[in-house]
């Protein structure tokens, strides 16, 4: 991996309170997935960390892999049981294993994750890929993740938070990693709409689709309501 990629995955630009909203997470799990936390006298290490960092900052490639993590966060069997398996791709695919193209696009690490995942015993509904008429493939929760990621240079560079509004993306490149239609981000269009701003107006001053604009709302009006759940 060359130094530029290695750049953009470890960019701190979002909180905690970040990562909730924008992936749709209970107040708190940012956290307890990427610091680790203690429950019944009983500590927890970090899933998607290889230790504790005590900062409050989360970087770009951490943010992917908790967008790609809350896939599975509805089954019935707790994330936490995935660490073994992230800890092992992490000394196959480095830091951020959950955010490179090679585990999940080509077939060389598609057979690695396979070989991962039954060495350390990944539960059914936490798998990432399975085989199927004697091929290796994705998974339906780690499928509807690659459908929104982006990849350059061998890793995620751009990322929809939802699957539900598409034209919605975070960057890291752009509007400070944000959710953003084009380079406007969905915060501000949002919040112009509630003070009476209307859809054509806001299409017009920003050079963009009413399509585009009814997503950015649809997309603050989603993670919201996840949020507040």
């Amino acid at each position: 991996m060359d130094d530029m990629t290695t750049a953009l995955l470890d960019r701190a630009i979002y909180s905690y309170a970040d990562v909730d909203r924008l992936v749709g997470l209970h107040t708190g799990t940012a956290r307890r997935w990427l610091d680790g936390y203690q429950r019944s006298g009983r500590y927890y290490d970090p899933v998607l960390r290889e230790s504790p960092t005590g900062q409050e900052v989360v970087t770009w490639g951490e943010m992917v892999e908790a967008r790609l993590l809350a896939e599975f966060r509805s089954k019935h069997v707790p994330v936490q049981r995935l660490r073994p398996a992230i800890v092992r791709l992490r000394d196959e695919f480095g830091r951020y294993p959950l955010a490179h193209a090679q585990p999940f696009l080509e077939v060389d690490g598609r057979e690695l994750v396979r070989a991962v995942q039954e060495e350390v015993g990944v539960d059914r509904p936490l798998q990432f890929v399975v085989v199927r008429n004697g091929q290796t493939i994705l998974t339906e929760a780690m499928q509807r993740f690659n459908d929104t990621a982006r990849y350059e240079g061998g890793v995620v560079a751009r990322l929809s938070p939802s699957p539900r509004t598409p034209q919605v993306s975070m960057d890291p490149e752009r509007a400070f990693g944000q959710p953003a239609v084009r380079n406007v981000r969905t915060d501000a269009l949002a919040e112009a709409f509630r003070a009476g701003t209307s859809r054509e107006e806001l299409a017009d001053l920003y050079d963009l689709d009413p399509g585009e604009v009814d997503s950015a709302i649809r997309f603050e009006m989603i993670a919201s309501s996840e949020n507040a759940a």
